[in-house]
């Protein structure tokens, strides 16, 4: 259940009623082939794939140069950081101004910070002040980036057809996460470290060209003032119960998901004794439990949202117990099932639910619950697994995935005599 809010145009219907849905593969057929949407999935996927590339690059040589988990807890903070201290103001930009530019600018900017990175590597300048730099740097282009890419979305394809394009965005993060750490691996065991930051700087270039291409839609007008309206946006959010808890869901998913960019090169070096590019498999375990779950129904009810998490957690709980390589590799897959499934049902869920003159800074909200929670994270769980050790900081940060779980329960089976029942498509009160 939730309070009854009218939309953003003024009419009753329900702002977060699911569209018409496509059958299935059709739609991700259609979707797949739209003349805007098609490019832009691409350049996202080559512009995640090529982070990834930038983050094992980083944390492998970090970890070379200094040995320790905590330095590189702090290059994730810097690296997300903007996301949490600059999201408001994101937002406010990506509703204000034309989003297709707004982006061009930010990838060409990030585009020179990589391609410089890339030199001073090959010239052998590399050290923690010139990688912290460069990570900080590149998260402000995420700071401004992640808002605009998602409130992009509905501009890009058919209102039907947005459930799956959500969900087909969501995948490219998903494959890149499955694809990029094994290939990065690869790339810097072959090549080297420099040869991995240079792929990065290579998928902006794809991006870039993507965005050159597409051709949104209006949808609908801005924002005249950017204050008023943000405060607007703030009290809508805040009295719908549901809203909150989907970014709720979202950043105790990202906290628990963390020990795959932060733990993995301890975990293969300290507790598995092996070399520190299997942390590209790792990894790659990880992304491919996410793809899976992609082609798998998502939830649609608390029940199975709450056990979903539940599983990840205990997963996350599992990567810390265990035994040997293909133990943890287990455990990420299935981690990796659960990251995925809940994170994008909160997503899509989310999209839905707004009004397009607040996307922006909605989404703003989203990032930083799925983004700027992270540099948080990093920090505690490489302190934790400089004082208890790595095990100990894997169990550790199951624990905000499993509170969540207890969270949806608790929400949704509250009564709330107040609230107006919404009229019939969900249901049950049981029903995001």
């Amino acid at each position: 259940m939730k309070r009854s809010v009218p939309p953003a145009d003024g009419s009753h219907a329900r702002r977060d009623a699911p569209p018409p849905a496509p059958k299935q593969g059709q739609g991700v057929v259609r979707v797949l082939t739209d003349r805007n949407f098609g490019p832009y999935l691409v350049g996202n996927l080559a512009s995640n794939c090529g982070s990834w590339f930038q983050n094992i690059a980083q944390a492998l040589l970090l970890y070379r140069l200094t040995h320790s988990t905590m330095l590189v807890a702090v290059a994730n903070f810097a690296q997300f950081a903007g996301v949490l201290i600059l999201a408001p103001w994101a937002g406010r930009v990506a509703d204000r101004f034309d989003r297709r530019k707004l982006l061009l600018v930010v990838q060409v900017a990030s585009l020179v910070v990589a391609l410089t990175l890339t030199l001073v590597a090959y010239a052998g300048g590399d050290d923690v002040p010139v990688i912290m730099g460069a990570a900080l740097l590149l998260g402000l282009g995420t700071a401004f980036a992640t808002p605009s890419m998602q409130a992009l979305v509905p501009g890009l394809i058919r209102r039907e057809d947005m459930p799956t394009a959500v969900a087909m965005n969501t995948v490219t993060f998903t494959l890149a996460r499955s694809v990029g750490p094994v290939l990065g691996a690869l790339v810097v065991a072959n090549w080297g470290i420099p040869a991995a930051f240079a792929v990065n700087a290579s998928s902006y270039v794809i991006l870039i060209l993507a965005l050159l291409v597409v051709r949104p839609r209006s949808t609908g007008p801005r924002p005249a003032t950017g204050r008023s309206t943000l405060r607007a946006t703030w009290r809508s959010l805040r009295t719908d119960q549901t809203v909150v808890l989907l970014l709720a869901v979202v950043a105790c998913v990202a906290i628990s998901g963390d020990p795959v960019n932060t733990l993995t090169p301890a975990l293969a070096t300290q507790v598995f004794h092996l070399r520190d590019t299997t942390v590209g498999i790792l990894i790659g375990a990880f992304g491919l439990g996410s793809v899976v779950a992609a082609f798998v129904r998502q939830p649609d009810d608390i029940r199975r949202l709450a056990a979903l998490m539940t599983v990840m957690g205990a997963a996350t709980i599992a990567v810390g117990l265990s035994v040997d390589l293909a133990m943890a590799l287990v455990a990420f897959f299935v981690a990796g099932f659960g990251f995925l499934s809940t994170q994008t049902a909160a997503t899509v869920r989310l999209q839905m639910r707004v009004s397009e003159a607040e996307r922006g800074r909605a989404m703003a909200l989203w990032s930083m619950a799925w983004l700027g929670t992270r540099p948080l994270a990093s920090l505690v769980d490489g302190a934790i697994a400089s004082m208890a050790g790595v095990r100990a900081a894997a169990a550790a940060m199951a624990l905000p995935v499993l509170l969540g779980s207890v969270l949806v329960l608790a929400v949704f089976r509250r009564p709330t005599p107040s609230a107006t029942i919404e009229p019939a498509s969900l249901g049950q009160e049981e029903r995001l």
